[in-house]
């Protein structure tokens, strides 16, 4: 499949920004399953200072700096993909899951970079409740893509999708207390229940074409940024999943990055120097599919 996806992100003011500085995430992952055809960031005002670098994971951190005076700072990324549905060795997916503990096998070449993905992090936090959770699912000898598969099923079933519930800085506490959340919660979820079991997850944002319902015509900004899990498969890659959706990931997910939970890739972060007392915050996503 062929997406165009426009990405646009407005901060509003009631005082003049005489300053700000900016960290963004918005540029589509090369993969194996998913080509970057072409990518254009517009800043306005524009930014006086800008440049692209690879953080530690491979993401691409776009750096800008704006010092016009604005009241509103508009943040428009545009992007062309091609992304197939990522396949797996069914092979190695049919091991047991303890087998996948990367502190367990230093026998594999990248183990020592997926333990980074096992340790707890900020917003998945190794929880008791969330170790119990996915211990139904994680039974012993029970194989791998088996296993991540019912917790997935079982997220889905077990907590109910509500815009209202969390914020970005909700706890897994949190999620368990509220039996609700968005996709990053779902997301964080699952990292942490694997996690606690010694499987390394890792964090991933992008986005997800939707199709309207039959009958109404496709509406442009009315799709969102979108955040999944995957799990480590010991030289078999990563299996993405999505708890929101209860589906693997396929072709009509565009990764964009990921991390160790949303922390480390927000679509954009900064800091301004400004006396405003008010602010608000626009974000409009359109994933329109080309073929």
């Amino acid at each position: 499949m062929r997406y165009k996806v426009s990405h646009r992100t407005t901060y509003s003011y009631d005082e003049d920004v005489s300053d700000s500085l900016g960290i963004a995430y918005l540029v589509p992952r090369v993969l194996p399953w998913q080509r970057l055809i072409g990518y254009d960031l517009v800043i306005d005002p524009p930014a006086s200072d800008r440049s692209d670098d690879l953080d530690y994971y491979g993401n691409t951190a776009t750096y800008f700096q704006v010092t016009t005076p604005h009241r509103e700072l508009d943040i428009l990324a545009t992007s062309e993909v091609e992304v197939d549905t990522p396949m797996y060795d069914q092979s190695r997916l049919g091991v047991p899951w303890e087998t996948a503990v990367p502190a367990d096998r230093p026998d594999v070449a990248d183990a020592w970079s997926a333990q980074d993905f096992a340790l707890a992090s900020a917003l998945a936090d190794h929880t008791v409740e969330a170790h119990e959770y996915a211990a139904l699912s994680l039974t012993p000898g029970r194989e791998l893509g088996e296993a991540v598969t019912d917790l997935m099923h079982r997220i889905n079933a077990d907590f109910t999708y509500d815009k209202t519930a969390t914020t970005v800085t909700t706890t897994i506490d949190d999620i368990f207390d509220k039996r609700a959340g968005v996709c990053q919660d779902f997301a964080h979820l699952t990292l942490a229940c694997l996690r606690t079991h010694g499987l390394a997850a890792r964090y991933v944002s992008g986005y997800l074409a939707t199709t309207p319902p039959p009958g109404k015509a496709h509406v442009v900004g009315a799709d969102a940024t979108h955040a999944w899990p995957a799990v480590w498969v010991p030289d078999g890659g990563w299996l993405a999943v999505d708890p929101t959706n209860d589906q693997w990931v396929n072709d009509r997910y565009v990764t964009v990055a990921w991390g160790r939970d949303y922390a480390d890739v927000p679509p954009v972060k900064g800091v301004i120097f400004t006396e405003a007392k008010k602010s608000a915050l626009k974000v409009e996503v359109d994933v329109a599919t080309l073929r």
